[in-house]
């Protein structure tokens, strides 16, 4: 049988695929992608993160980090509040007709389409209402990896800007919402450790799971291209906590979590006896995330931007915003590089607040250049914004 034969009669069929960054999403992708699925083009290009290659579509990747961006979540976003604003999408008429009509291209020709990236899980009611009104068999195919070697891989690749306690918690975050998410669904669950060990048994099981006959019993030795994708070296992150700055509470949660989602990638484990486990151990964290948020209320505030009494940010009225490093450097950006010269001689925008440059008559300012007139239209913009 044909994975992709193109025929009208098909079914045609989606598996996203789904769970937090640094699980072996990008692996088992490929190799669905070496097996017969289409995965969307252009491709996200590989780099020193990830060298063999992303399989994400480039489209989804800047369409969902759009969508995050206008709502203040982030990849590895921890706060158990974030589902409810990114759910939210599935009833914004622009954002579902986008992703449907960049969907339907996507099966035009092909049967089978395999989508993934590690933002998608924000927005699995999004993709499945589209899905579901263009007639698309859904599967979801979540792929697991021990939380201390997902934080240790995270680190290494994406630096230390997010605390490893941070990241614990959004696998944490991510693991036990994306599962009850997905209940109901045709769903499967793969450990990336199984994945490196026998990936023809892993996609075999999976094909079960899925109604996809085409990956039942596969021949590894058929297969050169997706069994080179495999890189036993890929175990380079440990389940060790130790070096890893999370809190006693938080790991001994995320222990507990450990095994209840592998039991999920066993035969009859995704149960009901699972999931009241997973749902006791998710309201925990849930409650754990608010316990931390209430004491942590006095660092929030001492970050806030301060308030005077007209109700603007200190120094929105006198321009004092004007000469913050950030503010500097957007000005420099956008001012041609034959005036920075000039204006660094002066003194810099700094030196020189926009209220004393209005009090120059008009016979003088209309001899200052164009470029230098509409940057000052631009600060002035910005404050009214403050």
């Amino acid at each position: 049988m044909s994975a992709n034969s193109g025929s009208g009669s098909a079914e045609r069929r989606l598996v996203l695929v789904v769970g937090i960054g640094r699980s072996g999403s990008s692996l088992f992708t490929g190799i669905l992608g070496q097996l017969g699925f289409h995965v969307p083009q252009p491709e996200v290009k590989a780099d020193d993160t990830n060298p063999r290659g992303f399989s994400e579509p480039r489209w989804v990747v800047d369409f969902h980090t759009r969508l995050m961006r206008e709502r203040r979540v982030s990849r590895f976003d921890s706060r158990p509040a974030a589902w409810q604003v990114t759910a939210q999408t599935a009833d914004d008429d622009a954002v579902v007709a986008d992703l449907s009509s960049w969907l339907a291209v996507q099966f035009v020709g092909v049967d089978n389409v395999v989508v993934k990236d590690p933002r998608l899980d924000w927005f699995l009611p999004l993709w499945l209402r589209c899905a579901n009104a263009l007639g698309v068999q859904t599967s979801l195919a979540t792929m697991l990896r021990h939380p201390a070697a997902v934080v240790r891989s995270a680190r290494d690749h994406y630096g230390s800007w997010q605390t490893d306690a941070s990241r614990a918690a959004s696998w944490a975050n991510a693991t036990l919402h994306t599962e009850q998410a997905t209940r109901g669904a045709r769903r499967v669950f793969v450990c990336f450790d199984d994945l490196l060990d026998d990936w023809s048994r892993e996609l075999s099981r999976v094909g079960e799971r899925l109604d996809l006959p085409w990956l039942v019993g596969l021949d590894r030795s058929q297969h050169p291209e997706a069994d080179q994708l495999v890189d036993p070296g890929l175990r380079r992150s440990t389940i060790q906590w130790d070096g890893l700055a999370v809190p006693e509470r938080l790991r001994a949660l995320l222990e507990d979590a450990w095994p209840l989602v592998s039991r999920l990638a066993e035969t009859d484990g995704d149960s009901e006896p699972t999931w009241t486990s997973l749902d006791l151990l998710r309201e925990a964290y849930v409650e754990l995330y608010a316990e931390a948020e209430a004491i942590a209320q006095s660092s929030v505030t001492a970050v806030k931007p301060r308030r005077n009494g007209t109700g603007l940010a200190a120094g929105a009225r006198t321009g004092g915003s004007s000469s913050s490093p950030s503010r500097l450097r957007t000005v420099t950006r956008v001012i041609p590089s034959r005036y920075r010269e000039r204006l660094a001689a002066s003194g810099g925008l700094g030196a020189l607040p926009l209220q004393i440059a209005l009090l120059v008559p008009v016979r003088y300012r209309e001899r200052v250049p164009l470029p230098v007139v509409r940057v000052g239209l631009r600060l002035m913009r910005g404050f009214r914004r403050v």
